[in-house]
């Protein structure tokens, strides 16, 4: 079937020619249909959770582990039904509470069921929701909170010590329920602090006794405020709508009866371990929930994730590439470890279901079960459907996966502003390097950029920046009109600030960064001008380019030492002063050099994957002359990183090799 399809994305029906774009291209089923909105059966998240109810009400939904003097017990399950009877009685307290249309409320806490629980709660008042996390830092959560005037916030103990810390600077704040319980103490210490600390099981028995029903969300409602890192300055709220959050649902719903059709249903489990505060993982819970699924928790360690994993034995296990590049590279070392006949078995298992993979197949009747069950069994077993998403993963990777865990690999591509995937590769094609084509929700075209020379009149294949529309895209930045106008165009396109091409399949690949900002491997975002900015205050650094890759997990540098500091630093650090050329050679002085970055960059509030892992230094500046820098003395980073390749790809190969 996979071998007859020529074209995995068409060019939408009578779109008009437009100088320096292509013509948008949709999901090949949806070439000259309206583009779908909705699932059949929900228009809000409301909706779409009691359709799980009604499916699945006395069956599990919420699972977690119960830990016991640091022993994990098996997971523990909250019924669908007993999962609502709380969101209700919650619901309910929250009503009590004052909150009403278009109120906050701050989540704040891992993954736990009490996050899915007190979200479902808020949109029976058609409350909005606002995720906090702390790896965005004190001040960030101090922004937001107060940006969005949050009254109430869910969270867990060792969060509300967080809370607590600045409430001085959080005026809106009046009530946290604690997800773990409140003792007398915490319920004080809240006191002192002019606001209410509540347990969330007593919120919920007071709204039992007091119940107060809520105005429902509709479908152009705000669900949330999901708020990413951004580039310089404060982070950016992205306002996303009950429809964008279930559009994905709906387009997958809809190729239900085709080839096409991930098939997901209420007999799947999932484990959640990436963070509910962001998109990709919220709209796996929406489309599974729909479904009546089951979802388990990690215990809240990711050095104890696998361990989760075998416990709980999941259908479906959704990542980002950092976990996979992880047991990638474990699986491998096993085996050159271990050589002789286990490794001539498997390197020959290995190399015929690669064969396969050429005609679709990601199963053998052999190699599946004397080579491959091991393996498999880091997942659980079980696994037939993974995800990948947040940053791309590389083809050996994408391949190692259908091989030796037999199963479909589907990896998406989209944004927080685009309510997680707008593409995805499909499940009849097996091949790699490409992230397929559109969702039925959305369609894309390429513009030209050609500060870069990137035109979409190039050969052998059009290029340019990444446009994207259609039910999925965001309603713009809260109160930030500016940020908002910068990405969003009149006519509803969201610039994705990525280039990429279409192959000759229709299949969409990303080549290069237009804006200057990039996503690491395990999805954060890294905005390199910033960490630039940090390092340039170093008595020894006088230029500084920072470069990360999406198929890396950390950033490295190309750094220009300030010459006559640089041989005062060395004497003071007792290394032996030498001439310039030689010093930027001598790889103690590198290594003490980055060493002292660190501790630097620490001091100066970078956080830990803002950090360089590996310089190179240089000794010639970066000028107008050398290419390297504009007329007005601004860095070229396209030019840059032509220039240093070859450094870059050493530095990345070293820190590989020692990790």
């Amino acid at each position: 079937m996979a071998s007859q399809i020529t074209q995995w994305s068409v060019e939408a029906a009578g779109a008009p020619e437009i100088s320096g774009e292509t013509k948008p291209r949709r999901n090949l089923l949806w070439a000259d249909k309206p583009l779908l909105a909705l699932p059949q059966e929900a228009s809000t998240l409301v909706d779409a959770f009691q359709r799980g109810v009604k499916i699945s009400g006395p069956s599990p939904y919420l699972g977690h582990r119960v830990v016991t003097n640091g022993v994990a017990g098996p997971y523990v399950w909250q019924t669908y039904n007993e999962v609502n009877k709380r969101v209700k009685n919650l619901g309910s307290g929250f009503a009590n509470r004052g909150l009403t249309v278009d109120s906050s409320v701050g989540l704040f806490s891992i993954n736990r069921a009490e996050w899915i629980i007190a979200e479902q709660a808020a949109f029976l008042n058609s409350c909005i929701t606002v995720p906090l996390y702390d790896t965005l830092g004190a001040e960030a959560i101090e922004f937001i909170s107060t940006q969005t005037k949050i009254p109430l916030v869910v969270a867990t103990k060792d969060k509300v010590a967080i809370l607590l810390k600045i409430k001085e600077k959080l005026p809106s704040l009046k009530h946290i329920v604690v997800m773990d319980g409140a003792d007398e103490a915490l319920i004080n210490s809240g006191k002192e602090k002019d606001v209410e600390i509540i347990g969330i099981l007593e919120l919920e028995r007071e709204g039992e006794e007091k119940p107060l029903t809520g105005t429902l969300p509709t479908k152009d409602s705000i669900a949330t405020i999901c708020y990413t890192s951004g580039t310089t300055g404060q982070p950016k709220g992205a306002i996303i709508t009950h429809g964008n959050l279930l559009s994905f649902c709906g387009g997958c719903e809809a190729l239900n009866g085709t080839p096409h059709a991930i098939g997901y249903n209420k007999d799947d489990s999932y484990m959640s371990y990436l963070p509910l505060a962001h998109v990709f993982e919220r709209m796996v819970f929406v489309c599974l929930t729909y479904e009546g699924a089951r979802l388990g928790f990690f215990q809240g360690d990711t050095l104890k994730l696998l361990d989760d994993v075998m416990e709980l034995k999941p259908t479906m296990f959704a990542s980002v590439p950092r976990l996979y590049n992880r047991i990638y590279d474990k699986v491998f070392n096993g085996v050159k470890q271990k050589g002789g006949l286990a490794a001539t078995l498997f390197n020959k298992a290995y190399a015929a279901k690669k064969a396969n993979l050429a005609s679709g197949t990601v199963k053998h009747f052999l190699w599946d079960k004397i080579v491959f069950g091991k393996v498999r069994a880091r997942l659980g077993g079980r696994v037939r459907l993974i995800l990948t998403g947040a940053a791309p993963l590389s083809a050996d990777v994408m391949d190692f996966l259908r091989i030796c865990f037999s199963a479909t690999v589907l990896q998406g591509y989209g944004a927080t502003e685009t309510s997680g995937a707008s593409t995805s590769t499909d499940l009849l094609d097996v091949t790699s390097g490409h992230i397929g084509g559109p969702s039925p929700i959305c369609e894309v075209k390429l513009v030209d950029v050609e500060s870069m020379g990137y035109t979409v009149k190039d050969q052998p294949f059009p290029r340019g920046e990444i446009l994207i529309r259609g039910n999925n895209i965001f309603k713009g930045y809260y109160q930030s009109q500016e940020k908002t106008d910068e990405v969003l165009t009149s006519d509803g396109w969201y610039r994705t600030g990525d280039v990429g091409q279409f192959d000759p399949k229709g299949r969409l690949q990303i080549i290069d960064r237009a804006k200057n900002i990039f996503k690491l491997a395990q999805g954060e975002y890294i905005a390199p001008e910033k960490i630039e900015m940090v390092y340039l205050k170093h008595e020894a650094v006088a230029q500084a380019f920072v470069y990360g890759d999406s198929l890396q997990a950390v950033v490295v540098a190309v750094i220009v030492p300030d010459e006559d500091t640089l041989k005062h630093w060395v004497e003071a650090k007792g290394l032996p002063v030498k001439p310039f050329a030689e010093l930027c050679q001598d790889d103690d002085v590198r290594k003490a050099l980055l060493e002292d970055l660190t501790k630097y960059g620490r001091a100066e509030g970078l956080k830990g994957f803002e950090l360089v892992k590996d310089i190179y230094l240089e000794t010639t500046p970066f000028s107008p002359e050398n290419g390297l820098h504009t007329p007005t003395f601004k860095l070229k980073r396209h030019e840059a990183q032509a220039k240093y390749r070859s450094q870059i790809d050493a530095m990345y190969a070293k820190l590989s090799a020692t990790a």
